[in-house]
């Protein structure tokens, strides 16, 4: 299918193909810009380690095996901007549910940025959410650009502290793999805007990985968090609890896994409580993001919210 750029007047090409099983599905758009060919495809699961390593060069820290637990939850949900046959560029859009998606590693290399290619990568990927309430965590300076290109708004500021790792772990929490999977995703699902059974199998398994969950006088999960290692230290996230007490010591025996290590959590500002453990714990803010979404916000228990499992990925 040929159509016209009206902005610009280049030639372009919409191309879809899909395998037999759907697995293996991309999308292809093809736009000739002075002799050179700008294209946007799903990515390849390889190719998701590109796009996390660029984060990783933006400085936002991403987890050593972040790609598999993150290609997972959407498997053409990750888009890749080429340009002559050469990635410059990466976007992704994970729908979780026939209602909310979330957006995510959208990088151009520096050499390639405020050429309109942004803004096609991001038009392609966008148009993956079809009609979703669409989330994601943006970088400050962009949020007039995310406003007036897409619509979204700014909900709430994320903050990332950093501390040490180490201390003593207390005798509350057990291993994560102790809590069958269905309890521990019921409980993460109240947390999110849509259940990710698949992101979170993956996630919670990485290597690196280390879980603790405290579990009610009911049997019930009454709070869980992860710690993976990520491209400097070590990163808790989500940490997501009943009360600030069982967050407290979910904290702190994640935090006990990473002796003399930098520690980081994402936390949502609204919630003064998480706010207030980090700093307790000798955390200081090294970064921002807006929380922003196309439609309502999700109706979510942020007093519960104690650390954002991932920027990326929501």
């Amino acid at each position: 299918m040929a159509i016209r750029d009206p902005g610009r007047g280049f030639h372009c090409r919409v191309a879809l193909r899909i395998s037999s099983n759907g697995r293996n599905a991309y999308r292809l758009t093809r736009i000739h810009v002075n002799g050179e060919e700008f294209a946007v495809r799903t990515m390849r699961q390889r190719e998701v380690e590109i796009a996390v390593d660029w984060a990783a060069q933006e400085g936002w820290n991403p987890g050593v095996h972040d790609a598999d637990a993150f290609y997972a939850a959407d498997p053409e949900g990750f888009f890749i901007a080429e340009l002559d046959g050469e990635p410059i560029g990466s976007l992704s859009v994970v729908n979780y549910s026939e209602t909310f998606a979330f957006a995510g590693l959208y990088i151009l290399r520096p050499e390639y940025r405020n050429r309109g290619y942004g803004s096609r990568l991001f038009a392609a990927g966008m148009a993956h959410a079809g009609g979703r309430n669409v989330g994601g965590d943006g970088v400050l300076s962009m949020q007039e650009k995310y406003r007036t290109r897409s619509g979204f708004t700014l909900v709430y500021r994320n903050i990332r502290f950093e501390g040490a790792g180490g201390g003593n772990e207390p005798e509350g929490p057990v291993d994560i793999s102790t809590v069958p999977f269905e309890r521990l995703a019921a409980y993460d699902a109240r947390h999110f805007p849509a259940p990710r059974l698949r992101f979170l199998a993956a996630w919670i398994r990485q290597e690196g990985t280390c879980g603790r969950a405290v579990i009610g006088r009911d049997g019930e999960v009454a709070g869980y968090g992860v710690i993976r290692r990520c491209r400097h230290g070590c990163k808790i996230g989500p940490l997501f609890a009943d009360t600030p007490e069982v967050a407290e010591d979910i904290f702190l025996a994640l935090s006990a896994q990473a002796p003399d290590e930098p520690v980081y959590l994402d936390v949502p500002e609204p919630n003064a409580a998480a706010v207030a453990l980090a700093r307790r714990h000798g955390m200081a803010p090294v970064f921002e993001t807006a929380r922003i979404y196309t439609k309502a916000a999700p109706d979510l228990p942020l007093d519960e919210i104690f650390g954002v499992t991932s920027f990326e990925l929501g």
